[in-house]
């Protein structure tokens, strides 16, 4: 198991202070916004950082005064960092060499990983043969080449175009689990976080939010800031839960809440087509509601009906303010 007790680093304008738990085999997502203290958490653990306080142990090994190399943790770094000048299997034998593998051993080990990557036809390749969807793959196989004990990854589908990061995500996600070693993984992208991980930590300012399973995360978000975040539209204050009869308190009127067609009269204000689906923004008893779906056949000036679920919104917590978002984002990857 890896763990961080009470981690704590600290800048100007900046603290971090994180302790959690990854247990062996789970994957762990970071999810936040830029500057929430993702990256230096995995700088943190692989040694990279010093910490100010506390410790990281993996299993029965306080981690924290070791250097770097003797942590015995793969890190897969955003821009790859491969050797141009070295082959893929150069490239994944490399620290397997610096550990005095012998020969031997090297030549079965990168034979092993270049299977489980579906690497062996470019082995004999140099990086900038090599499309970004292959690289990110050997920088994966030279992370886990000397079977490190735990597994970091820093955005490691962030460099790759759209459709080449929904080829790799399963893929990625495969490898992850025959790994057998505690991995975190840190991403901005929410819908890679909840592929990809059996946890998700939510950090902001660095401290952490909510974390828990991804569906569990995404339908019980814990106050308006993780709601909006996570992507959810219908956020009431607790001014407009009283209003609708609701106590006064913020709640979350999830899509399934919501069904359109039936119900009191509402009114269209806007529609994008986003491919698979379309959105709407509705005005129905003076507020803004947003729903996304299958085409309605619906467009602004429309009428229509909509009708609530009340037994399925979602109490929030008083928190932080959720930044402001637009009712619908033609530009936004929000599933809700």
């Amino acid at each position: 198991m890896l763990r961080l007790c009470g981690l704590r680093k600290t800048y100007p304008g900046f603290s971090l202070s994180v302790s959690l738990e990854v247990r062996p085999g789970q994957t762990l997502a970071l999810l936040g916004p830029s500057g929430s203290g993702k990256s230096t958490l995995l700088r943190l653990v692989a040694g990279l950082e010093v910490p100010e306080a506390g410790q990281v142990w993996l299993h029965e090994t306080e981690l924290t005064p070791l250097a770097p190399e003797a942590r015995r943790i793969g890190f897969v770094f955003q821009d790859y960092a491969l050797f141009p000048h070295l082959s893929v299997s150069e490239n994944i034998a490399f620290g397997l060499r610096e550990a005095r593998w012998n020969e031997v051993g090297i030549r079965e080990r990168v034979a092993e990983l270049l299977d489980l990557t579906h690497l062996t036809p470019h082995a004999r390749k140099r990086p900038e043969l090599l499309s970004g969807g292959e690289r990110q793959r050997v920088a994966l196989a030279r992370a886990l080449a000397h079977r490190p004990r735990a597994l970091l990854l820093d955005e490691p589908l962030g460099a790759l175009d759209l459709k080449l990061r929904q080829e790799l995500l399963l893929e990625l996600r495969a490898i992850l689990r025959q790994t057998a070693v505690p991995s975190i993984v840190v991403t901005h992208d929410q819908s890679e976080a909840f592929v990809l991980a059996q946890q998700v930590t939510i950090l902001r300012e660095g401290a952490i939010v909510q974390q828990g399973a991804p569906e569990e995360l995404f339908n019980r978000p814990k106050n308006p800031w993780v709601a909006t975040f996570l992507g959810h539209h219908n956020i009431l204050s607790a001014e407009q839960s009283r209003q609708m009869g609701l106590p006064a308190r913020p709640h979350l009127l999830p899509q399934e809440a919501l069904t359109l067609g039936e119900g009191e009269e509402a009114r269209v204000q806007e529609r994008i087509f986003k491919g698979f689906t379309v959105a709407l923004e509705l005005l129905w008893r003076g507020q803004k509601l947003y729903l996304e779906g299958p085409e309605p056949g619906l467009y602004p000036g429309d009428t229509t009906h909509v009708r609530v679920d009340w037994s399925r919104v979602v109490p929030l917590e008083d928190g932080p303010k959720a930044e402001a978002r637009p009712p619908v984002d033609a530009s936004s990857s929000i599933q809700t």
